[in-house]
């Protein structure tokens, strides 16, 4: 141990995709200092480009642990530019646009106690386990090493309207000199989060009503979590749309690489239906590509890709896999079904910005309400992600097999993430968390009614094993 950073903790703090922990607890400035000079050195190493780019969210700790973390930087020879306030989407942007390697400080939905560090090649390539943190995480324990290179220079530079310019130039029929004929009337939660400082800069361009909601950035979160994936926390965006009769809610998460859409009837949208609703719009930019979408997407998601001439492909949760695969497989979008989505023009990264631009533009083309626009794409019913606290996941597994396995029941099993089981009328997926002793379970039927009795018949046996 070295630097006073023991491997037991760097495991708990390094997680799969990112840096995330306690603020002053687990993440302090000393260790944003050590990781900011271990991942220096490994860019180094991976001969990548000498400057840094580094943005940051609102959570009052933020500033400080960015602050440290150049400082770990600069100490070993590399530059660094700092941007400020920034959307993890917009770090992308610049890691992409510059092609430069970037650190974006933040959280994403977590609670106020919690900070992190998500970390990223030049050209916006992800840096996980496999393809970079453990080799950072050793380079910590090693301890700073000595350099010759001259201390490296900070500087600032502003690209919000930069970012705006890139989204916007995604969307032609939605740009300035072009604005479609329809004015939609948008409610959109912040959560107090980063879509705050973005939001403003996208909706001024466009031919829309805006009604805020927690646009203040407070990463105390007085209102409600940045979690939208969390029912509860959507509960005031669906009352405010109805109450405004709004053409649409978008609802974002702390760090904005998240978005869900809320109907005009106050209902939430599938992610499905939208991962469904933007491959058919690149595929009609770009006929016959291949889009990606996770294993726990609607069965409708790949139907739809293979109508509109598509090559659909499947992946496990996790957006390193899906960015993997999109540069293996030349794919022009990736979804999933947690709210990611992933562009091959936005350097294969996800944005929730540019999610929510896709739903806005198909909606202001013609008189439809997105509900009707979107029926033609929901068309099984399905049970959204349950999760179960169990003691003994193995059990619980072996006991799902027992009942639904393939011997003679007419179940197909596949176990590329967690185990997937299809039947005649429904299928599912149990997958354990890889941090809590969780089963998340998702169920989805030809009919409302098969989808329910299977939900409530799994949940039986893997509660039982509580």
């Amino acid at each position: 141990m070295f630097n006073g950073f023991s491997a037991q903790f760097l495991d708990s703090i390094i997680k799969a995709y990112d840096v995330r922990g306690l603020v002053d607890k687990e993440l302090t400035p000393d260790f944003a200092f050590a990781l900011g000079g271990a991942y220096a050195k490994f860019l180094q190493e991976e001969r990548e480009p000498s400057t840094i780019i580094i943005g940051e969210d609102m959570r009052p700790s933020s500033p400080t642990l960015a602050d440290a973390f150049s400082d770990g930087a600069t100490s070993q020879g590399m530059d660094v530019i700092r941007i400020g306030l920034a959307s993890t989407d917009m770090l992308y942007f610049a890691a992409g646009k510059l092609n430069m390697p970037g650190a974006m400080f933040t959280a994403s939905h977590n609670p106020a106690a919690y900070n992190g560090m998500k970390l990223c090649k030049s050209g916006a390539v992800p840096i996980g386990q496999d393809s970079g943190l453990r080799r950072i995480k050793q380079l910590i324990i090693e301890g700073m090493p000595i350099t010759n290179r001259p201390v490296g220079i900070e500087s600032k530079r502003e690209l919000l309207d930069e970012y705006v310019e890139f989204l916007l130039s995604l969307f032609p029929e939605i740009s300035d000199s072009n604005l479609p004929q329809r004015k939609l009337k948008v409610v959109i939660d912040a959560g107090n989060g980063m879509a705050g400082h973005t939001a403003p800069a996208v909706m001024a361009r466009l031919n829309v009503e805006v009604v805020p909601m927690y646009f203040e950035l407070d990463g105390n979160f007085p209102n409600h979590e940045a979690n939208p994936i969390d029912a509860k926390n959507l509960v005031d965006l669906q009352k405010r749309v109805l109450k405004e009769k709004a053409d649409i809610g978008l609802a974002f998460d702390g760090d904005a690489d998240r978005c869900f859409l809320i109907n005009e009837k106050g209902e939430l949208v599938n992610p499905s239906a939208l991962t469904a609703l933007i491959a058919v719009r690149e595929l009609r930019r770009k006929p016959g590509s291949t889009v990606i979408y996770n294993l726990i997407s609607s069965r409708a998601v790949p139907e739809i890709i293979e109508e509109n001439g598509g090559k659909p492909l499947r992946s496990r949760v996790g957006h390193s896999f899906i960015k993997k695969m999109m540069a293996d497989s030349d794919a022009i979008f990736g979804g999933e079904h947690s709210g990611h989505f992933y562009f091959a023009d936005f350097w294969r990264a996800d944005s929730g910005m540019l999610a929510a631009l896709f739903a806005l533009t198909e909606l202001a083309k013609e008189a439809k309400s997105l509900s009707t626009i979107l029926k033609p794409f929901n068309r099984y019913a399905a049970s959204g992600e349950i999760n179960s606290e169990v003691s003994d996941v193995p059990a619980a597994i072996s006991a799902i097999l027992a009942e639904y396995g393939p011997d003679g029941k007419g179940f197909e099993v596949d176990e590329l993430d967690g185990i997937t089981l299809t039947g005649p009328k429904f299928w599912f997926n149990v997958r354990a968390s890889n941090t809590e002793p969780l089963l998340r379970l998702n169920v989805e039927g030809d009919t409302e009614a098969q989808m329910i009795k299977a939900r409530d018949a799994l949940l039986a046996i893997i509660r039982a094993k509580r």
